[in-house]
């Protein structure tokens, strides 16, 4: 995801929380930001930066009228875990977490505060939200994807394979990765309607691998 669109989709989440219509307000207004990964990591603080900006063009600046309380995981669940506590306990006006591990970690701990998370896969499956369309109880935000484009997905493999008597796909797969189990299960469900044959390829990286690495590895099955 660009910068730039991040900025904008955390920008549209901040409008929705409820003191975004009143930034010239004399209370400083306290944010609680949960982030599962590491402060270091270059691409988490490029999206926390986005995040920012977002709230100034709000009328929201740190120091002014906002103060926020971080919160890094670090990729422990565990970390993640006791931090979403400890933002919950300091009762802040709203708390961001991003990703999955973090909204979740959220949800466990308050139905009270509002909750807003970001690269959330399936929220609806989780449960932590009713449906995208009417997500109620405390938490709103934005899901990585839908599901149910997973036909589409199993169309696209396809195309790429030139010989057209091909119909049988490896899907690499990671158990550092619990959102593939989903994936795969749409998928599974799409190949046996398209009469293709399915394996996954279960990988024991020190990672997850990247989205690009993926690409590779599936082009090449």
């Amino acid at each position: 995801m660009k910068r730039r669109d991040f900025i904008t989709l955390l920008g549209g989440a901040t409008a929705a929380w409820p003191f975004a219509a009143s930034a010239q307000g004399d209370r400083v207004r306290r944010v609680g930001v949960l982030i599962s990964g590491g402060e270091r990591d270059p691409e988490t603080q490029l999206r926390v930066g986005a995040f920012r900006e977002g709230l100034q063009k709000l009328g929201w600046v740190e120091g002014r009228n906002l103060q926020i309380d971080y919160r890094w995981g670090a990729g422990s669940i565990e970390r993640t875990r006791t931090y979403a506590a400890e933002l919950v306990a300091l009762k802040p006006d709203v708390i961001l977490g991003a990703p999955t591990s973090a909204a979740v970690a959220l949800h466990r701990e308050t139905r009270t505060i509002p909750l807003v998370f970001a690269q959330v896969t399936d929220p609806v499956e989780l449960g932590i939200v009713d449906s995208l369309s009417r997500p109620g109880g405390n938490m709103t935000g934005f899901a990585l994807f839908e599901y149910a484009i997973a036909l589409k997905w199993l169309e696209l493999l396809k195309q790429r394979h030139t010989s057209p008597e091909s119909e049988s796909f490896t899907i690499p797969s990671s158990r550092l990765r619990p959102d593939i189990s989903r994936r795969l299960k749409r998928l599974r469900h799409h190949s046996k309607s398209k009469s293709c044959r399915m394996k996954c390829a279960t990988q024991k990286p020190s990672r997850a691998p990247s989205p690009r690495s993926w690409q590779r590895q599936t082009a090449a099955s």
